[in-house]
């Protein structure tokens, strides 16, 4: 606790915000509810927490900007989806898609980037 905060606005500060209702809504088709689960989500926002320090609360790698958190978490989803091998799968999730036939390089992923900063300041 710090020492300048009173007791009760400690507490306040690091305790989860008051549910003030939720909605269920079917958003497309018809799914089975046996099967309904939220585990793949659930894991999915863990290992996004556990690789950006940006989804951790109080730290000072958190995005001031909010076109800066935008552009970390686009570059969070190319590296897990094309750099990183997943456990599991024993290739990345795009080449077990087909999206693409080799693993990539993060030096890959920065080409592309800077050949489309390229082509749009070619448009301007």
């Amino acid at each position: 606790m710090r020492w300048n905060f009173k007791q009760g606005q400690a507490e306040k500060r690091y305790s989860p915000p008051v549910c003030l209702g939720t909605e269920r809504t079917v958003v497309h088709g018809n799914p089975d509810p046996a099967h309904i689960s939220t585990s793949y989500v659930e894991r999915q926002k863990l290992s996004m927490r556990m690789s950006m320090r940006r989804f951790t609360r109080l730290t000072n790698a958190f995005s001031k900007k909010v076109e800066n958190h935008c552009h970390m978490v686009a570059l969070y989803a190319a590296w897990y989806n094309f750099v990183r091998i997943h456990k599991t799968l024993k290739v990345t999730p795009a080449m077990e898609a087909g999206v693409t036939d080799r693993l990539w390089s993060l030096a890959d992923v920065v080409g592309i980037l800077d050949e489309w900063e390229a082509v749009q300041e070619k448009h301007v």
